[in-house]
Parts: C-alpha cells; sequence; structure tokens
C-alpha cells in the first residue's frame, strides 16, 4: 500500500509505520541495512514539493522477533502504546487470511490493541501520556502468503504515486535487488497497481477490504 501511503501524507494527513520486527532473522541483509532501507522508503514515500503535506512519514520499531511473533497481551499493549501516542484514526492492517504465521499474528494483536488503547485508568507502554483513544476505522490490505485474488471493499487511486511507490519498493536493496530470488516482485506490483487502477478508471490503484460498512448520505459521494 506504498501508493495509499504517499498519496494520505501528500494530502496532509499524518502516517506513522509500524514495524513490528526488525526482519531478524531472514537471510538477506542485517538488522543496520535494513533499518537503513526502511528509513529511505520512508523518505521516498513522504511528501515532495508540490503537495500540501507538511509531515514526513514516520516510522517505528516495536521490537518483536521476526518468525516468532505471538499473539500475547504484551504485545498488544505495546501496539496499543504506539495507538495512543500518534492518536490514529485509521489502521491498516495485513489481511485476515493468509498463510503467513506472523502476518495472522499481528493482524490479531493490533485488532485487539485497537480495544486496549481505548481502555482509561489502564497506562500502555511508550504512550507518552497521551490519552486513551478508539480509532474509528481498521482497513486490511493484501500482502497474503496464499495463493488468492483479492476480493476488495474498495479500491483507492494511487495515479500519481506510482513512482514514489516503486521507489520505495526498490529502496530495499537488500530483499528485492540483490536478492535474486524476489527480484520478480516490483515487477508484479506495479502490473497490479495498473490492473487495479483499471477497473475503477484510473492508472492505477490499491485494494483493501473493510469488515466494517462505509456509510454514504447520498449517491452523489459514489465515483464517476
Amino acid at each position: 500500500m506504498g501508493g495509499t501511503i504517499a498519496r494520505l501524507a501528500a494530502q496532509g494527513h499524518r502516517v506513522t509505520l509500524l514495524d513490528m520486527t526488525d526482519g531478524e532473522p531472514t537471510p538477506k541483509g542485517d538488522p543496520v541495512t535494513r533499518a537503513k532501507e526502511a528509513q529511505e522508503a520512508a523518505k521516498l514515500l513522504s511528501p515532495g514539493p508540490g503537495h500540501p503535506g507538511t509531515f514526513a512519514v514516520e516510522r517505528i520499531q516495536l521490537g518483536l522477533k521476526n518468525r516468532f511473533v505471538q499473539h500475547t497481551l504484551e504485545a498488544r499493549h505495546l501496539a496499543a502504546g504506539v495507538i495512543r501516542r500518534t492518536q490514529a484514526q485509521v489502521i491498516f492492517l495485513p489481511y485476515f487470511e493468509d498463510a503467513h504465521p506472523d502476518h495472522l499474528a499481528v493482524t490479531r494483536i493490533v485488532e485487539d490493541a485497537r480495544f486496549d488503547a481505548k481502555l482509561t485508568g489502564l497506562p500502555m507502554p511508550g504512550d507518552q501520556g497521551q490519552p486513551p483513544i478508539y480509532p474509528k476505522w481498521v482497513f486490511y490490505y493484501f500482502a497474503t502468503h496464499l495463493r488468492i485474488v483479492p476480493t476488495p471493499s474498495f479500491l483507492l487511486d494511487i495515479t500519481g504515486f506510482e513512482d514514489a511507490k516503486q521507489r520505495s519498493i526498490l529502496a530495499y536493496h537488500s530483499q528485492f535487488v540483490a536478492n535474486d530470488k524476489n527480484a520478480h516482485v516490483p515487477g508484479w506490483i506495479a502490473s497490479m497497481n495498473q490492473f487495479l487502477g483499471s477497473r475503477i478508471g484510473t492508472r492505477s490503484a490499491e485494494a483493501f477490504f473493510a469488515r466494517e460498512p462505509l456509510g454514504l448520505t447520498g449517491l452523489g459521494e459514489l465515483p464517476v
């Protein structure tokens, strides 16, 4: 959802990327290298000249262990602390049907952290004294390891932000450039962007799923 991140940031929204792990252990790169790549990716997704956005995309590292992520009360409260600290109104999570155990655990952790973040009289680690909050929306992006075709609730137009998305992916040099096994990934992501855009009459789009209904006040709010 890099195009959505770039678009929201350019529109003036404060966007925080929560890295649940530092990727260690993983076959390629090391924690220092991947941290630099992650910061470069965030910079590339931040507003540039000509956009009204004033907030750089922020990254926070939660510190869970890659390949060992578990849905625990401690992990929930760590995530709830970030939700309070940022006063998040909208949360994006991995789609809840997946073959990757870490993805499934992250989704469960943050779904419950959304509830934990609103509990009064209960400080959360790292909340920096910010008050309880219940984010109004949770949307799911499709990064699943299952061989399924997305069935989204809505598509978000990312026309004009494709280049920022692609450059942010390639910023992870150790994963998508130096790693021959994943060298094809940026290409098929770009193809998916174009296909999804064709479904709504735009050049590019990204897919999201919502468990809770989106409301309209009239048909005039439907896109042309």
